[in-house]
């Protein structure tokens, strides 16, 4: 993703709350420092469908704030 993002690609990670961190941390490290993380709760695996659901239902709403942004 960060070399999408390097090149202006719109791209974002899906990355669970524990691993906020350490993503922005290596988004930093490989150049893409305004690469954006989509925050869902811990965990995703061994979750059943529902709980995928769940979890997909949490980033919609930053997903479309994210290109509200890129619309203005």
């Amino acid at each position: 993703m960060s070399e999408l993002r390097k090149r202006g690609v719109v791209a974002a990670v899906v990355c669970s709350e524990p691993f906020v961190k350490l993503g922005r941390s290596q988004a930093r490290t490989f150049g893409a420092p305004d690469l954006a993380l989509i925050q869902i709760p811990h965990p995703l695996g061994g979750l059943d469908m529902e709980g995928v659901k769940g979890r997909a239902d949490a980033a919609v709403p930053q997903i479309v704030e994210m290109v509200k942004k890129l619309l203005e």
